[in-house]
């Protein structure tokens, strides 16, 4: 069943991108998650004691902070590099 223009148009961009999602973007993502989490939990353990809280308390923070972000609509990747002269 195809969808209409009009249906796509509400559909939430994370199940749009999921039509071309490949074992290859799954394997990147595991990555990246992974790193981001080796880097992102002692962090915000770190500036939870900075702020007087229990570490807990930044883990949960970061957690769910988290799942915030990547339910939210993230648009596709874009190129960092400077524009070419022209």
């Amino acid at each position: 069943m195809e969808l209409s223009l009009f249906e796509e148009r509400w559909l939430p961009k994370s199940v749009l991108c999921l039509r071309h999602y490949s074992l290859n973007t799954f394997l990147r993502d595991l990555v990246a998650g992974i790193t981001v989490g080796l880097v992102a939990l002692p962090l915000a353990m770190a500036f939870s004691i900075a702020s007087g809280l229990t570490p807990q308390a930044g883990i949960y923070c970061a957690i769910v902070t988290g799942f915030i972000i990547s339910a939210s609509a993230v648009p596709p990747p874009r190129s960092e590099a400077p524009p070419e002269p022209s």
